[in-house]
């Protein structure tokens, strides 16, 4: 079993910046890709960003230039640091964690950018 925790969401200004961090816990041998996505209402949830246990980082169009993500192996733990918000950022954001047995969900973070 896995368990992650997610925290950093909140209300931001649009041109603001949030840091949002995952840490994995649990009894598990090793977490294969970790990462990011968010579901706005009314809207699939979809890809943020993702980065693997060497450092292979994948990032959504709507986000590149903006986002960065980042890990840290030895504690499981995953950061995405979010510049230059936007309204259209808004959505609740969830960490994912994959393993060989099956994937693992956050119960997600609120952010919130206003115009």
């Amino acid at each position: 079993q896995v368990q992650l925790v997610e925290s950093g969401g909140g209300l931001v200004q649009a041109g603001g910046s949030l840091r949002l961090s995952c840490a994995a816990s649990g009894s598990f041998s090793s977490i294969m890709t970790m990462g990011w996505y968010r579901q706005a209402p009314g809207k699939q949830r979809e890809l943020v960003a993702t980065v693997t246990p060497g450092g292979t980082i994948n990032f959504a169009d709507s986000v590149k230039g903006r986002f960065t993500i980042s890990r840290d192996n030895a504690k499981n733990t995953i950061y995405l640091q979010m510049n230059s918000l936007k309204p259209d950022d808004t959505a609740v954001y969830y960490c994912k964690a994959v393993l060989i047995t099956r994937d693992y969900w956050g119960q997600g973070t609120q952010v919130t950018v206003s115009a």
